[in-house]
């Protein structure tokens, strides 16, 4: 099974000089803790709900005049649309994600994969609970601050 055959489509993003107060306002309205970040077709970012708090809030920034560019996390772990299911899982795992960006190979945005969709989509028990099992472990990294 490929990453496509589970993947979420249609997935929303914001531009690089959306001003955060706007960004959240989206993320609000479509329900979702995570945005892409698109120059034109290219993905140059992620977008998260804890950018908001630890980049952004925490430092007192105004959300009227930064930019999504400002706080957004620009180093992103993506796959290929025609990659395995079980490759983005073992990358889901190794790197503890929860949500993968999933782009063609032109490196254009076409979807997501989440745990969700793993669990569902698949119908593979097994793959998601592994997945689930070392996404939720303590990392040793430091987080961002």
């Amino acid at each position: 099974m490929r990453v496509s055959d589970v993947m979420t489509r249609g997935v929303e993003c914001i531009r690089p000089e959306t001003s955060i107060q706007e960004a959240a306002e989206k993320m609000k309205s479509l329900d979702v803790g995570t945005l892409p970040v698109c120059d034109h077709d290219r993905l140059v970012g992620m977008w998260t709900d804890r950018d908001i708090t630890v980049r952004a809030t925490a430092k007192g920034e105004d959300p009227m005049i930064v930019l999504a560019s400002d706080v957004m996390t620009p180093d992103v772990t993506y796959c290929y649309e025609d990659q395995l299911v079980q490759e983005a899982a073992m990358l889901m795992q190794e790197k503890q994600l929860r949500r993968l960006v999933v782009l063609d190979r032109h490196k254009r945005l076409q979807g997501i994969v989440s745990l969700g969709d793993l669990a569902v989509q698949t119908g593979d028990d097994e793959l998601a609970g592994t997945t689930l099992e070392a996404v939720s472990e303590a990392s040793p990294r430091l987080e961002d601050s």
